[in-house]
């Protein structure tokens, strides 16, 4: 599991991945641009990529995550 902090102006909150791995970029055009986090989280507002150990791992969509959360089966 990877443990990344996630900082604010007023907060910092930690966060978990669900897997374990090496952090081998991270999203640097949010220093100036925070708000593509909330604007555009599947495109620009990406936060970091992570190398997963022990090769590939099936992760939900999010698609699927949401309806895993909201009990739908869709």
């Amino acid at each position: 599991m990877l443990l990344i902090q996630v900082e604010s102006l007023k907060v910092v909150s930690d966060f978990y991945s669900p897997v374990g791995g090496e952090i081998i970029a991270v999203n640097d055009e949010l220093t100036d641009m925070p708000e593509l986090v909330n604007n555009d989280p599947y495109g620009e507002g990406w936060l970091f990529e992570a190398r997963v150990n022990g090769g590939a791992v099936e992760l939900l969509s999010a698609a699927e995550y949401t309806a895993l959360i909201s009990g739908s089966d869709s």
